[in-house]
């Protein structure tokens, strides 16, 4: 019984630790590429200028709303997607 609970124990431990992929929340589909500021933090973007934020961060070759202190985060390489520069 004692090795089935440190089995489980550690197995749910590195579970747990495995952070999950970051990737654009699809339900604001209809903010990206408008350009009006409305897209929410999570959600895909084609410029900084779809995000309420004002920043749309790199992740995997895409774009993705972030706010300014975690745009380095999970992954992310800082905002500017889309910007031209």
């Amino acid at each position: 019984m004692v090795r089935f609970s440190v089995a489980a124990a550690l197995f749910a431990a590195s579970v747990l630790a495995a952070p999950s992929p970051l990737s654009p929340d699809p339900a604001g589909a209809k903010n990206v590429g408008n350009g009006q500021g409305a897209q929410f933090i999570g959600g895909a973007c084609l410029s900084s200028k779809d995000c309420a934020s004002t920043c749309c961060a790199t992740l995997n070759g895409a774009g993705i709303c972030s706010g300014l202190g975690a745009q380095f985060q999970a992954g992310k390489t800082g905002c500017g997607f889309g910007d031209g520069g």
